[in-house]
């Protein structure tokens, strides 16, 4: 009788040790970001096992810089059919149209990650190049020079094709006015983590565009959330973003052994963005251990 109910105490602990330790990891990651002043949200899914770990997955965000994938994947999307070829020149200008009342403004240096391209104004760059700077550094102007070349309602519009029903992408950047009148890109968790997720599995256009995108994305500079406290042996195919108060980084995490991961962390109303930043940077080591162990 003894024997029979050590068995059963054993079945039972190993019967529960995969969602104890779920929601182990759960639990570590509320504490990390409970101890910033901000709001996140988070949405891992797990590309071999299908598992997902999601965190207030559906809250809508500021987009900032992370609607330069959807843009991408509009341009990737109107040059396989036929619209344009990504050797296309395009000349560099720095003037563009508010979408609140059609007045002209500009990107200054200062507000942008990408100062070179300020140097080249007049001068012509490829719509591949453009783009490639538009993630790679997160080039302000560049993107609006794609954004306008691929128009914005038609980045929405292939996000809900696919799915993504709450990715709004209703104009390029640093349009003042729009900002001041809400008039923002908006993101949430959840369908970013789709949006990568039907990159990897070459789901988006067609494959030979999904896999240019993710050469693109494995080339992103700016490394301080998902990748930061990784093993330099991990390769992270990623977009980041960040505006006052907003840190946000979006992307597919290689491990060597095969495995791989979507992993999505978004921000807002940050009192102190790089205690967010760093707050994230743990809950991205937290999730590449659990995945690890699995």
């Amino acid at each position: 009788m003894r024997c029979l109910v050590a068995v059963v105490c054993v079945l039972l602990l190993t019967g529960c040790s995969g969602k104890s330790g779920r929601e182990e990891v759960m639990q570590q990651i509320r504490e990390v970001l409970a101890k910033p002043d901000g709001t996140f949200a988070v949405a891992y899914k797990n590309l071999v096992t299908g598992e997902e770990i999601l965190i207030n997955e559906h809250k809508l965000f500021h987009a900032a810089s992370t609607m330069k994938t959807p843009v991408m994947v509009e341009v990737y999307r109107q040059a396989a059919a036929g619209k344009f070829s990504l050797k296309d020149s395009i000349q560099i200008r720095n003037e563009f149209v508010s979408i609140v009342d059609g007045s002209r403004y500009s990107i200054t240096r200062e507000s942008d990650s990408d100062t070179l391209i300020y140097d080249h104004i007049g001068e012509k760059r490829t719509v591949y190049s453009l783009m490639y700077d538009m993630i790679i550094v997160s080039s302000n102007l560049a993107t609006n020079l794609i954004v306008d070349l691929v128009d914005a309602k038609n980045v929405t519009q292939t996000m809900r094709s696919i799915g993504a029903n709450d990715i709004q992408v209703l104009r390029g950047v640093e349009d003042l006015k729009a900002y001041e009148a809400g008039l923002n890109n908006q993101v949430t968790a959840y369908d970013l983590m789709l949006l990568f997720e039907k990159i990897d599995q070459e789901e988006i256009v067609n494959a030979e565009a999904s896999m240019a995108m993710m050469d693109i994305l494995l080339d992103q500079q700016f490394n301080d959330i998902i990748p930061a406290r990784l093993p330099k042996k991990v390769k992270v195919a990623h977009k980041t973003g960040s505006i006052t108060g907003v840190r946000h980084d979006s992307g597919i995490v290689f491990l060597p052994n095969g495995k791989k991961y979507v992993l999505v962390l978004l921000s807002k109303d940050l009192k102190d963005a790089d205690a967010g930043v760093r707050a994230m940077a743990d809950v991205s080591e937290l999730l590449y251990q659990y995945t690890t162990r699995k």
